[in-house]
């Protein structure tokens, strides 16, 4: 926890914003606040004049511990989303760096084969990024990876944890 607490933020929220900034994401948001937890969400942390995209690196590289990545179905046509998960996942493979993903309304096996919204969300990336398909496999290969890491998986008022062992885990303790 000491390792935790010299962050500046404990979270850091990566999502899809028209999917969930005002249901999911925002009742985690306020949750994790309430708990005392400091958390980055975008459109609460960056104050206005600043970039966007430098203050997000900033707080990924810098200054949390922990990410939680919410794959909604929207999720993959975010090239902003999917470049926030390379690089918290670049960052996870050279630090301590805690990566939690949340799969809200959307399998795993979707999110790691690319599949259902997420195959016509690269069938679109692939069209309009042709001459840089060094990214659009980075972005592949970042949610393959994701997908096998345990997290929970919401669909229906149904929770379930994916490849989570018995018992519960907080990064927080």
């Amino acid at each position: 926890m000491s390792e935790i607490s010299r962050c500046t933020y404990h979270v850091f929220l990566s999502f899809r914003g028209e999917d969930t900034r005002r249901s999911f994401t925002d009742h985690l948001y306020t949750a994790l606040v309430h708990l005392g937890i400091q958390t980055f969400r975008d459109d609460e942390e960056i104050e206005r004049g600043n970039n966007i995209k430098d203050e997000i690196e900033k707080a990924i590289l810098h200054h949390s511990k922990i990410s939680i990545v919410v794959f909604s179905k929207n999720y993959a046509a975010s090239t902003w989303c999917l470049n926030e998960l390379v690089m918290i996942l670049e960052h996870k493979k050279s630090s301590k760096h805690i990566v939690l993903p949340v799969f809200y309304y959307v399998d795993p096996s979707q999110v790691k084969n690319q599949t259902g919204s997420y195959a016509e969300a690269f069938t679109q990336h692939e069209q309009n990024f042709e001459s840089e398909t060094n990214m659009v496999q980075r972005w592949r290969n970042a949610l393959k990876e994701v997908a096998d890491i345990g997290g929970m998986v919401l669909q229906d008022r149904y929770v379930t944890h994916n490849q989570v062992p018995y018992g519960y885990f907080n990064p927080f303790h």
